[in-house]
């Protein structure tokens, strides 16, 4: 299992997710038209094509719903698989009144996740082969950020930093705060030694003046493609470059044949389409 997924609070909030859809009572639906003892096939199966991501966390759901009930689970693909329409994923045995009940929050950690990580892919395949790299942000939904993370994982993409304490990223407004681009580089690295840092830019001017007062990484952020081949330009392989801001699929490749090391997007978490999943209940 990914260290990521086996990490206590992913259960905790696993059954937060549950208790939400139970709100301490029970699904008033499904006990009153399915008997106790009732067993069936649930498949889960892809309605579109795209990359898998949360399997192991649609079994914990299941599971935990369960609770005591035997439930047999069959994965028929892992997490970071390309897979099409029509495709079974994940086939679950139990009693059909669990299934039913987990049915809803199932879905909706492993189609938002799948959908990252489809999103994900394509971003990757629209660079590949210019050595550029895609990144995620810290734009994802409040605690759901290691899950969407991993779904980037599982789409081919890298990760930015998970908290603030990971790495420094100087930003605009930290610029304006401590009087200027190198004063603020400065007063972090003075702060913190060993900590990597990750300064923004909005012009090629200060994308100079970051490296010079010794910044490894650099944000460009909202440049346009001819501002971006500038940056790259003058810093000259002095630092790294990740460009950020305004970006759409449609451009990456431009943008990443420029010679920036990486691309920022946000949009892989803040704005991927669900990939449509569904759970095709059969008799046992």
């Amino acid at each position: 299992m990914d260290e990521t997924l086996d990490r206590p609070w992913v259960e905790d909030l696993v059954r937060a997710t549950i208790e939400e859809d139970l709100a301490g009572g029970v699904d008033v639906t499904t006990t009153a038209t399915v008997e106790a003892d009732q067993v069936s096939v649930a498949e889960f199966v892809a309605r579109a094509d795209g990359v898998v991501a949360g399997l192991q966390i649609a079994e914990l759901v299941i599971r935990l719903v369960a609770g005591k009930e035997e439930v047999e689970i069959e994965h028929s693909v892992a997490d970071g698989a390309t897979v099409k329409a029509g495709d079974v994923l994940m086939t679950v045995r139990g009693k059909t009144r669990q299934l039913l009940t987990a049915e809803r929050t199932t879905l909706n950690l492993l189609c938002h996740l799948s959908g990252v990580a489809t999103l994900t892919s394509r971003w990757v395949a629209a660079v590949d082969g210019t050595g550029a790299v895609i990144r995620d942000t810290r734009k994802t939904m409040p605690l759901l950020r290691s899950l969407e993370k991993y779904a980037v994982r599982c789409g081919g993409g890298k990760n930015h930093r998970m908290a603030l304490s990971d790495a420094a990223l100087i930003k605009d407004n930290h610029v304006i705060a401590a009087g200027g681009v190198a004063e603020a580089y400065r007063l972090v690295r003075k702060a913190y030694p060993d900590i990597s840092i990750e300064v923004e830019v909005d012009s090629v001017e200060d994308a100079v003046i970051a490296v010079e007062s010794g910044a490894e990484l650099i944000l460009l952020d909202n440049m346009p493609v001819q501002q971006l081949r500038e940056a790259v330009e003058k810093v000259a392989g002095r630092a790294r470059l990740e460009a950020s801001g305004g970006l759409t699929l449609e451009l990456a490749r431009e943008v990443a044949e420029t010679g920036v090391n990486f691309l920022a997007v946000g949009a892989l978490t803040h704005s991927a389409p669900v990939l449509d999943i569904a759970m095709d209940l059969q008799a046992a």
